[in-house]
């Protein structure tokens, strides 16, 4: 049950992140959700190395949302679409 919850998770994070960047992200849900759940593992490493979150513990909506972004600024890059 708890990964069905990752995926859910993971798929509106990841609509969230595509809903902020500006321009056309063409993606299907798959990947959309991908995007959430690496957004959050992002976060969540991101967080710990900073020290904002202990081990263990997940990452916050905002901070998931910011890394699916930086991951979905990346992909752009790699595309070579201009960000």
């Amino acid at each position: 049950m708890e990964i069905l919850s990752h995926i859910v998770l993971g798929l509106i994070v990841g609509f969230l992140a595509r809903g902020i960047m500006p321009g056309e992200q063409k993606m299907g849900w798959v990947l959309t959700c991908l995007l959430g759940i690496g957004g959050s593992v992002v976060a969540g490493v991101a967080g710990r190395v900073f020290g904002w979150y202990a081990a263990g513990e997940p990452a916050g909506w905002f901070a998931s949302v910011a890394g699916a972004l930086a991951l979905l600024f990346v992909v752009g890059l790699l595309r070579g679409k201009k960000a």
